[in-house]
């Protein structure tokens, strides 16, 4: 026979709960039953392997709970976390590019991306970074991050354009 009452055997398994409060910030209850105001996902790795790691951080920027695979997580929480992750995250996934303005740099780019179409200004060569394999992330010149998934899986013309800067 165990030495642990059934609630304690539920906070076991559920160290911690997720809600939203009035004003639409989330809020963790901790298993001692404190509550944090405000905090926030962060993806450990949010290209490379999206669904792998993720933080629970407070306002000052301290981890509160880790959740190594999103697998692990309840799903009415996970829904409240990519919620919130959404709102957070923004990163265009370049579809196509139509046109460069010249092949030296800065240049100006359209571009049509998961999120519609757009121009972007390259400032230089090394705003082209590989992340890993054919994966590549680009910066523009007001800092927004846009990303080519598989470079390789581009059209014969963009891949012509983006050769260029290579």
């Amino acid at each position: 026979m165990s030495d642990f009452n059934e609630d304690q055997v539920k906070s076991y398994q559920k160290p911690h709960q997720l809600e939203r409060d009035a004003l639409g910030r989330l809020v963790l209850i901790d298993a001692k039953g404190s509550r944090h105001i405000g905090i926030y996902p962060v993806r450990a790795f949010p290209i490379t392997a999206p669904g792998n790691g993720i933080s629970l951080m407070d306002q000052s920027g301290k981890e509160l709970c880790w959740f190594a695979d999103m697998g692990a997580i309840p799903e009415a929480e996970l829904a409240l976390l990519e919620e919130e992750m959404a709102s957070r995250e923004f990163m265009p996934v370049i579809q196509k590019i139509t046109k460069v303005s010249t092949f030296a740099t800065p240049s100006i780019w359209d571009i049509e991306t998961d999120r519609g179409s757009t121009r972007i200004r390259l400032k230089g060569e090394e705003d082209i970074r590989r992340i890993f394999g054919n994966t590549l992330l680009i910066a523009d010149s007001n800092g927004l991050q846009f990303l080519i998934k598989d470079s390789t899986q581009l059209d014969k013309v963009s891949k012509k354009l983006l050769d260029r800067f290579r």
